[in-house]
């Protein structure tokens, strides 16, 4: 038998360490929290995303008393970026949430698995790394790629 370590790579920051794309792209994903429809779980969860033609697209989670046919802020974003610039590659991922008192969260909130598996593809599709920044009020977490937070990750090559 043999072992086999992983290395991830994250780094923590506070807002001000983020150059000014950055941390209005964050401002954006805050700003998205105020749209969603969370009136079950009372987790609002925004983001946004910046494309390579500069355009910046925001995304909220969507409930449902169908609990499988709500959908996440990041896949929101995602797919709306694929609708409207389906040529155009995702460079930025933003993502902040607010907890059931509307409060933004202090730790930092991350993907679930099917956002997680969703952004893979999107590297995948248009073969570039999506540099991922996650919000809380104490830190802020970066990271070059979803692999980063899926090391053993899903694709068909």
């Amino acid at each position: 038998m043999k072992d086999l370590q992983l290395k991830i790579h994250i780094q923590e920051c506070q807002m001000e360490e983020l150059s000014e794309e950055e941390q209005f792209l964050v401002q954006k994903a805050i700003e998205s929290t105020n749209n969603s429809y969370a009136r079950y779980s009372h987790f609002h969860v925004g983001a946004a995303i910046l494309l390579e033609n500069g355009e910046v697209l925001p995304g909220c989670n969507q409930e449902n008393a169908a609990f499988p046919a709500g959908l996440c802020a990041e896949r929101s974003a995602i797919f709306a970026a694929g609708a409207q610039y389906p040529d155009v590659a995702i460079e930025k991922l933003a993502i902040a949430a607010r907890n059931a008192k509307g409060e933004l969260t202090d730790e930092p909130i991350s993907p679930c698995g099917t956002c997680r598996q969703v952004i893979i593809e999107t590297e995948t599709r248009y073969q570039q790394p999506i540099r991922i920044i996650l919000y809380g009020r104490n830190r802020l977490y970066t990271m070059d790629g979803i692999k980063n937070l899926m090391p053993l990750s899903f694709t068909e090559f």
